[in-house]
């Protein structure tokens, strides 16, 4: 039984989650507990969570310990595990800095994607990760249109759109991709919205928006290494396609609150 459970709340770009220091690896996550933190009524809420734990404590990450410290365990809000959130590891990464666990500046961190390198500015600056190569694959079909497929980690499929503003409600029958709708806005912005696999409607996604770059890159025929701005309804990322394929991720990483889930809430399931 958990007798009290620490916790902190953080977003990058108003895509927020519940980070759980776990430094001894003890805790164990059940798709049930994932939830019910995650419930925007009755919980704390966030689009997933966020365990901090060493990669040495946690036998999916053991083989990367002596390259990365620390392992991001993520969860999508509906329990079900990540491979990665681009958004996730900047805050992941500014926890570490503000809590005295990893100095600012560079750092390697471990996740289902691969090993992320991470740069922390110091005080309130942004947060860059190299999210490492876009893996291009076959268009997909998402409700009968043909979308970019684009591999951040986590399967993307990118849709070119007159105006994000008049979509409305974001709906999909493809749960099995995580779907951005991609507005231009000139040669080097866009806007996006994005339907999260185990989410819904996020007001950002890190991983979708490097997608969404990857893809109006090939589309414009804009140049490798152009930094682009992504108008998120959060707030906004910039993202560079560099010519060695990697993409990097830049943005503002933020926590907001810490606190102490109660035993009784816990218990009561």
């Amino acid at each position: 039984m958990i007798a009290g459970l620490r916790f902190l709340k953080g977003h990058g770009t108003e895509n927020d989650f519940v980070l759980l220091p776990d430094p001894q690896g003890t805790l164990r996550l059940t798709p049930e507990l994932v939830r019910r933190l995650c419930d925007r009524r009755a919980g704390i809420g966030a689009d997933g969570v966020l365990r901090v734990v060493p990669s040495a404590f946690e036998p999916e990450a053991a083989p990367f310990a002596d390259q990365a410290r620390w392992f991001m365990d993520y969860r999508n809000a509906d329990g079900s595990m990540a491979e990665m959130c681009g958004n996730g590891v900047r805050v992941y990464a500014r926890y570490l800095v503000d809590a005295g666990l990893q100095r600012p500046g560079a750092m390697r961190l471990a996740t289902r994607g691969g090993i992320k390198e991470v740069e922390v500015t110091p005080g309130d600056g942004p947060v860059s990760v190299d999210m490492g190569p876009a893996v291009l694959g076959e268009d997909v079909d998402v409700d009968g249109v043909l979308a970019t497929f684009v591999d951040m980690g986590n399967p993307h499929a990118v849709l070119p759109v007159a105006s994000v503003a008049g979509l409305g409600e974001l709906v999909t029958s493809r749960l099995d991709l995580n779907v951005e709708y991609v507005e231009d806005v000139s040669s080097t912005a866009i806007r996006m919205r994005v339907h999260e696999r185990g989410v819904g409607e996020t007001r950002s996604c890190g991983t979708g928006a490097c997608a969404a770059v990857v893809a109006t890159s090939l589309r414009t025929g804009t140049p490798r290494g152009t930094a682009y701005d992504v108008e998120v309804p959060g707030g906004s990322l910039t993202v560079t396609w560099r010519e060695d394929d990697h993409v990097v991720l830049a943005g503002p990483a933020v926590l907001l609150a810490e606190g102490t889930v109660s035993a009784t809430w816990l218990t009561q399931g």
